[in-house]
C-alpha cells in the first residue's frame, strides 16, 4: 500500500506560523527574489537610483554609504501594528550595493525619501576619453 499523498490546504488571508518560519523577510522581497524593488538611470548629468522602501523612517532606518566606487544602501525595518487584541509585527534588514559609473563624483551624492521611495543621485563628471594612444620612443642604446 502506498503512502497517502499530502495535499497542502488553500491558504487563508492571514499567513500561518509556518509561512513566517519559511520566509521571515518576505515583506522585503519582490516576486523576483530581490530584497527591494530597484531602478537606476542617468538624468541631467546625474546617476539616479530609486528604491521602494515603504513604511521606513529614513533618518532612523536607512543608511547610505559610498566608498571606492560602490554605493551601499542598508535598511532595517521594525514595525508593529495593534488592532484590538491582535498584534502583528514585521522586522528584517536588507543591504544592496551598486557599482557607480567610473565618472561618478563620490563627493556629490544626494538622497531624498518621499512616500516610500528612496532616491539617490550622484553627479557625473564630464565623460573622459576612453583611451588614448601612447607613442613609443626608441631607447638611447646602440642602434644596429
Amino acid at each position: 500500500m502506498s503512502a497517502p499523498m499530502m495535499r497542502r490546504e488553500q491558504r487563508s488571508l492571514v499567513p500561518d506560523l509556518f509561512d513566517l518560519l519559511e520566509a521571515p523577510l518576505a515583506a522585503f522581497r519582490s516576486t523576483t527574489g530581490q530584497q527591494m524593488r530597484f531602478e537606476d538611470y542617468m538624468e541631467d548629468g546625474r546617476y539616479v537610483l530609486r528604491a521602494e522602501v515603504p513604511g521606513m523612517d529614513p533618518e532612523r532606518d536607512i543608511e547610505i554609504t559610498v566608498a571606492n566606487g560602490i554605493l551601499t544602501v542598508h535598511g532595517e525595518r521594525r514595525q508593529e501594528e495593534r488592532r484590538g487584541q491582535r498584534t502583528e509585527f514585521r522586522y528584517g534588514s536588507f543591504t544592496r550595493s551598486v557599482p557607480l559609473p567610473p565618472n561618478a563624483d563620490e563627493n556629490d551624492v544626494r538622497a531624498t525619501y518621499d512616500q516610500g521611495i528612496l532616491e539617490i543621485s550622484v553627479r557625473l563628471a564630464e565623460e573622459r576619453e576612453e583611451s588614448r594612444r601612447i607613442p613609443v620612443e626608441r631607447g638611447g642604446g646602440p642602434q644596429t
